[in-house]
């Protein structure tokens, strides 16, 4: 490993990926920021590179597009492991949060998890046994890996296995709240709460990002949805340097957890009150 040479630093897309060329360096920037502002000097690296330069401490924040080549993924958290590089979060838990099977072993430890099956592959069988289970017609499924509700697809009986991804997937039921209230972003700094959004897809969608129309607000989230993120939280184990909670009012009106990102969720410190000195802090903290 070389002799650190910046305090911070920031994975960033894979320079071959087009889509994300012309758009991370911004949120880079506002990353980048509150860090600065506690005299931290940051730098972008691309999580694809050989060879990083030495930082005392790598966010992943921006490893966009990840998900999309999951063997080099491993590879280079098993590279940067191996050289003693400090990962936030730990490179243990970025393994683990890749795989969205982890929704089951969160449920499992007793947190408030969207209903949720995990198969090898789907078929009709699988659909209907999800269907009879869960007590609806319409499904969500997804790949197990995956990003940006990439291959996410709403499913009614009569569209059988339209669109849906051939490998691993996971099986949820629709919840009507995602166009209603939407889905609630909790976010956390070293296990203690900062902010929370609200992203509430457009009518006829149901993905909630803002690339496909999803709008986003600062809101003061209710006690119920406080205590289930913190429920998820100590399932997950140990605190952790920034997580979101992502919420959604199931079926039977209770919050409860379509995704918990520890990877490279965005943050929107721009709805923090304290503009980002929360993360900043923490990241310090991990120095």
């Amino acid at each position: 490993m070389t002799p650190a040479s910046t305090d911070v630093l920031i994975l960033t897309p894979a320079p071959d990926e087009p889509r994300f060329a012309s758009t991370w360096s911004p949120i880079f920037e506002r990353l980048a920021a509150p860090l600065r502002a506690r005299g931290l000097t940051v730098e972008p690296a691309s999580w694809v590179d050989a060879e990083t330069p030495g930082a005392r401490v790598v966010l992943p924040l921006l490893a966009w597009g990840y998900h999309l080549r999951t063997q080099a993924w491993f590879a280079r958290l098993d590279a940067l492991e191996a050289a003693g590089v400090r990962l936030v979060n730990p490179a243990a838990v970025l393994r683990w949060n890749t795989t969205k099977t982890y929704l089951t072993e969160l449920a499992a430890k007793g947190a408030p998890v969207v209903p949720t099956h995990a198969v090898d592959r789907l078929t009709m069988a699988a659909l209907d046994h999800a269907r009879d289970v869960f007590g609806v017609d319409v499904l969500v499924t997804k790949p197990q890996i995956s990003g940006g509700s990439q291959d996410t697809v709403k499913l009614r009986h009569a569209d059988g296995l339209a669109g849906c991804t051939t490998g691993p997937a996971l099986i949820q039921p629709f919840l009507p709240a995602v166009g209603e209230e939407g889905e609630l972003s909790l976010f956390y700094f070293d296990g203690q709460f900062s902010h929370a959004v609200a992203k509430v897809a457009v009518a006829g969608d149901f993905r909630v990002q803002p690339q496909f129309g999803g709008q986003v607000s600062g809101v003061a989230p209710e006690p119920e949805a406080l205590r289930a993120a913190e429920m998820v939280l100590k399932a997950a184990g140990p605190p952790l340097t920034y997580a979101r909670v992502d919420l959604i009012r199931g079926l039977d009106g209770t919050p409860q957890l379509m995704e918990l990102e520890v990877i490279e969720p965005d943050l929107f410190l721009e709805h923090a009150h304290d503009d980002g000195a929360a993360f900043a802090a923490a990241v310090e903290r991990a120095l």
